[in-house]
C-alpha cells in the first residue's frame, strides 16, 4: 500500500507510473497544467492524457513532489532487485535500503527496533 504522500501519484499513474515519476520529478517542485505542452519532459514520461490527469489532481498533491524513496526501495524489490541495485537506481547507501526494507518486512510496517505489542 503507497503511503498517503504519493497515494494520489499512484492513483493516477499506477504504481509502476508512480515509482518512475517519483524516480525523475522527485524532490523539486513541477508546474503542472491541463494543457501541457507535447515537448515537456512529463507528458514524455507519463503520456499527455497522465500529464492532465495529474493537473486536475493537483490539489490533492504536495507542492514538491516527494522523494518516497522508502516506499519506492520495497517496490523495487517486489520486482526482484537487489538491494544493490535500489541503491544504485536511488543514489542511496544499501545500508540505507536495508533499514528501508526491514521497515517493510514488519506486517505493522513499524519500526523494527520497536518490540511489536501483543493482542
Amino acid at each position: 500500500k503507497p503511503p498517503a504522500q504519493v497515494s494520489a501519484y499512484v492513483e493516477v499513474l499506477g504504481i509502476d507510473g508512480a515509482v518512475e515519476f517519483l524516480m525523475a520529478f522527485g524532490g523539486a517542485e513541477l508546474y503542472l497544467t491541463e494543457s501541457p505542452k507535447r515537448r515537456s519532459r512529463l507528458v514524455k514520461l507519463v503520456g499527455r492524457e497522465k500529464a492532465i490527469a495529474l493537473a486536475r489532481a493537483s490539489e490533492r498533491l504536495p507542492r514538491r513532489i516527494p522523494l518516497c524513496k522508502p516506499w519506492i526501495a520495497a517496490v523495487l524489490r517486489e520486482r526482484g532487485l537487489s538491494n544493490a541495485d535500489i541503491a544504485r537506481m536511488l543514489h542511496a547507501s544499501d545500508v540505507a535500503v536495508r533499514g528501508w526494507l526491514k521497515k517493510f518486512d514488519r506486517p505493522d510496517g513499524g519500526d523494527p527496533r520497536q518490540p511489536t505489542l501483543p493482542f
